[in-house]
């Protein structure tokens, strides 16, 4: 399928947050980047990089903004994608289309691009990963119980099982790791990375 195409689809399918998601676009075309579609979701570009992305989801919609964490919040409504993971993206998520004010919106956009524009971006630090991948003895466990489960998770990238080790791993208090433990296993067992969602 082509671009326009995936672009067509995303902006005319049913959706509660279709006529917002058409302003944000207006207003980001209005801008002049130029619009592509890369993650499953509209991407706005300038000179082939990313600068801002529109999502919609089931109970909210976002901008996304590729170097966010560069920006001025000055109406503090930029939130880390992830928090502790992520270095440059920042969202600004949106419930109903009411919380749509376009002249905050522009001034964000407008920021940004003069940012990409002097080349001001965040660059990813590659951290070296070691070649042995050591999973927590919680998960260890509970996929040496559950055939499906383990096997699904061999299948997963080495990322993306240490997405998944780090995410048991990270939490302090043991009943935070069985909960987290109880929340993964079902995405593990059906493929899904911990951060499919974000890539």
């Amino acid at each position: 399928m082509e671009i326009s195409e995936k672009l067509d689809v995303f902006f005319s399918e049913e959706h509660i947050f279709n006529s917002p998601v058409l302003r944000l676009r207006s207003l980001i075309l209005e801008s002049g980047l130029e619009e592509t579609y890369k993650w499953s979701f509209p991407t706005y570009t300038l000179d082939n990089k990313n600068v801002v992305a529109i999502g919609k989801f089931k109970n909210h919609f976002a901008l996304w903004f590729f170097n966010g964490g560069l920006l001025k919040d000055p109406y503090n409504v930029l939130e880390n994608v992830q928090e502790g993971k992520t270095k440059a993206m920042r969202h600004w998520k949106f419930n109903s289309a009411d919380e749509i004010d376009a002249e905050k919106i522009k001034e964000y956009i407008d920021a940004a691009i003069a940012n990409q524009k002097k080349g001001i971006e965040i660059t990813p630090i590659k951290k070296k990963q070691t070649a042995e991948l050591i999973l927590p003895e919680l998960l260890q466990k509970e996929l040496n119980k559950n055939p499906v489960a383990k096997k699904a998770f061999d299948a997963l990238s080495q990322a993306k099982q240490r997405d998944y080790a780090l995410y048991i791993n990270e939490a302090k208090m043991e009943k935070t790791k069985i909960s987290r433990l109880a929340k993964i296993i079902p995405m593990i067992s059906v493929g899904k990375g911990l951060n499919d969602q974000y890539r």
